[in-house]
Parts: structure tokens; C-alpha cells; sequence
């Protein structure tokens, strides 16, 4: 009976990530607790989370904390599918990948920066664990969350949202007034040249994506013959030992074998935008806020 009532609920849990830059002159505890820093600091950790988890929504960031010599951020998970992805990209390192990209970005460093991290759910470290997904699941699922949001956080979550309505809003007179040529397409109200898709978009793709291929290779398929029936699945056990990077590697490059030069970015792009996987979008067109 006890185990029914738990089911009934909606899922939610916690972890805390720990990070840690092996880089010298580069610390993230002493820039979050730099005014200038801190706001750039979160910026990085929420780009890194949309990207690994799939988008904006599943998670909130509840409190961003001092744990000498990491800098812990703890997360709350409100379903379990958002959970499972980010576990993936964290087993995957596409977690310390984004971290190291979007910290060289935004912290204008010549390179891109080592970082060190640790997940931890409870007195659990999942790091061990990271082959056994469902054991992951429980111990986060088990970890309730034993705060609200942070005020600190409320504050650097509305900032970051007004610093993106204001380049949202710089933007749209401009791509208002703009015809989109024929070898152009419009992503969120900018204009973009189309091209033939790069080993480089399939590599972002196939980074960031994680278990959605699926779909994006069924929106794609509805134009694509080489996609169409049974392809998707044929695709899923062909690879499965592989692993998500690869099925959806290879995915796209069955994409750009069958379509040739009708293979194209703005193809794709709007097979993210049907899945409502805008932060890869973002990601593939290099969109930064």
C-alpha cells in the first residue's frame, strides 16, 4: 500500500553538482562570491543544465552554495524523463563538455577550461553508479529537496531572463523588416543562411541531443524516405551497444547520405523546433544570450 501512495505522486528529487576548474587563475567558488562573477558564473551553470537536460523545463536550480574547494550547485528534478537525460549527459561528459565551452565563452579565456565535477544525491556519490541508471533514479528520486529557492537565485534567474528579452528585443525590428532570400531561413526571428549540414553539426547534434534522436529523426523522416517506417529502430538496435552519441551520430549522417545536397541546417533546425529542442537549435546555430 505504501508503495502505491509513494507512485501516485509526482516524481521529483535532488542532487547536488560539484564543480571544480583544474585551470590556474580560474576559480568558480571565488567568482560566484565576486559580485562582477556571479551573475556569469550562473549564467554558464544554466546554459550547461538547458543543454544536458534537454531545455528549460523538469529542473529548477534551488541553491548555488560554498563547498571549499567546489562550488556546489543543487538541483531539483520534477520529472523523472528530465532526469534521466541529464544523468545520461553527465555519464556521457557532455555536462563537463558545456561547462568547459560555455565557461571559455563567457569568461573570455584564450581556452577552453578543465573542469572537475562531482554528483552526489544525499550522502550518495552517483559517479559510482553511473552505469546503473535506475539505482541513479532511486537515490535522487529518495533525495528530497529540503529548501525552497534561494532569493539569491530568484534574483540571478530574472536577470538572466530580462538580459534575454532585451537581446530578443534589439533583435526583432531588424529581422521584421527583413525578406528571407531563397537561400535563408528564419529561427526565431532572425534570418540565417542555409548550407549543407557539417561533421561538425552532426557532432553538436549528436552531443546534445541524447535520448530525443528518436524524434528528431522521425520529424526528419517525414520528408526523408531513408527515415520513414522502420529506419528509426532498425537505427536504435543497430547501435544500441554504442550508446546515444552514436545512434545519433549515425542517425544524421543517414540523413545526409540519402538527401545529399538537400541535406541542409534549416532541415534540421526545424525538426528541433518540432521537438521543442530549442536550446540545441541554439547550440547548432551558435545563439548565445
Amino acid at each position: 500500500m505504501a508503495g502505491k501512495a509513494v507512485s501516485c505522486r509526482p516524481w521529483t528529487g535532488s542532487a547536488v553538482l560539484f564543480l571544480q576548474s583544474l585551470c590556474p587563475g580560474v576559480n568558480l567558488l571565488s567568482l560566484y562570491k565576486d559580485n562582477k562573477g556571479k551573475f556569469i558564473v550562473f549564467k554558464v551553470i544554466k546554459l550547461t543544465l538547458t543543454d544536458s537536460a534537454g531545455g528549460l523545463a523538469g529542473y529548477e536550480i534551488l541553491k548555488v552554495h560554498d563547498a571549499d574547494p567546489f562550488l556546489g550547485v543543487e538541483i531539483k528534478f520534477l520529472d523523472v524523463s528530465t532526469c534521466q537525460q541529464f544523468l545520461e549527459s553527465y555519464s556521457s561528459g557532455t555536462v563537463r563538455q558545456s561547462l568547459s565551452q560555455h565557461g571559455c565563452r563567457l569568461l573570455a579565456l584564450p581556452q577552453e577550461i578543465t573542469v572537475q565535477t562531482q554528483l552526489k544525491a544525499g550522502t550518495h556519490t552517483l559517479d559510482l553508479y553511473l552505469d546503473q541508471m535506475e539505482i541513479c533514479l532511486q537515490q535522487i528520486h529518495l533525495s528530497q529537496p529540503e529548501r525552497l529557492r534561494d532569493e539569491e537565485i530568484e534574483h540571478l534567474e530574472l536577470q538572466l531572463q530580462r538580459q534575454a528579452a532585451n537581446h530578443a528585443q534589439q533583435s526583432l525590428p531588424h529581422t521584421q523588416e527583413e525578406s528571407v532570400p531563397v537561400n535563408a531561413f528564419k529561427f526565431q526571428n532572425r534570418v540565417f543562411k542555409d548550407r549543407m549540414l557539417t561533421q561538425a553539426d552532426v557532432q553538436n547534434f549528436s552531443n546534445g541531443v541524447g535520448r530525443y534522436w528518436k524524434f528528431v529523426g522521425r520529424a526528419l523522416g517525414k520528408n526523408c524516405r531513408a527515415l520513414k517506417g522502420p529506419a528509426i529502430d532498425n537505427l536504435a538496435y543497430e547501435y544500441e551497444r554504442e550508446g546515444l552519441y552514436e545512434q545519433a551520430y549515425q542517425l544524421l549522417n543517414r540523413f545526409m547520405q540519402a538527401e545529399g545536397r538537400e541535406a541542409k541546417l534549416s532541415r534540421l533546425v526545424k525538426a528541433l523546433e518540432d521537438c521543442k529542442l530549442m536550446s540545441l537549435a541554439e547550440n547548432i546555430l551558435e545563439i548565445h544570450p
